[in-house]
């Protein structure tokens, strides 16, 4: 398994086939399709076709996905980490992390997750900006996001349809003054 970047406490990797199951669950969990956009399951032929094309680079496939795992147990994956809408010419993706399992949430794995992506981002993709939306309810994601430097941009009133009513969104963004 090769890693691709960590600290001392996370590390973000390619997919692994090992990882079906772990996706499986993840995209077919209705309590986030709202966060993902999903509007029906995914198959497991599908999913394995997306690891099995997942070693394209992100200038090919405008996206890339992590796997977040501890360090002291790298085969274990507790969530994910997304860029998409990579944008070459304007150097900029916007962000998406899930930490799956509510047993591994409010363990600082998203913090960490999201501090080695961003040191990623700036440093080696040479990024100028990432971006990310987030619903207006969900303080524990605008929290997340604002203690890592993110600043609110934008607000999409009314964005999200849910089964019971529409949502305002959130826009923000992190600069790279470097």
């Amino acid at each position: 398994m090769k890693l691709l970047v960590k600290n001392n406490s996370v590390q973000l990797r390619g997919l692994e086939p090992e990882d079906l199951e772990f996706l499986y669950e993840c995209e077919n969990n209705p309590e986030i399709w709202n966060v993902s956009n999903t509007l029906a399951p995914y198959s497991k032929y599908i999913l394995r076709q997306y690891i099995e094309n997942s070693h394209h680079d992100i200038y090919t496939n405008k996206q890339l996905r992590l796997i977040i795992s501890d360090t002291e147990k790298p085969e274990v994956a507790v969530g994910a980490i997304d860029l998409f809408d990579f944008d070459p010419y304007h150097l900029r993706a916007g962000v998406g992390i899930l930490v799956h399992d509510e047993a591994n949430r409010r363990k600082g794995y998203a913090k960490e997750a999201l501090k080695v992506l961003i040191k990623y981002c700036f440093k080696h993709l040479h990024l100028h900006q990432l971006y990310c939306n987030i619903a207006i309810d969900n303080c524990q994601s605008i929290s997340l996001f604002e203690k890592a430097g993110f600043v609110k941009c934008g607000e999409k009133t009314e964005w999200i349809k849910t089964d019971e009513e529409y949502k305002t969104e959130l826009m923000f963004q992190l600069v790279n003054k470097n």
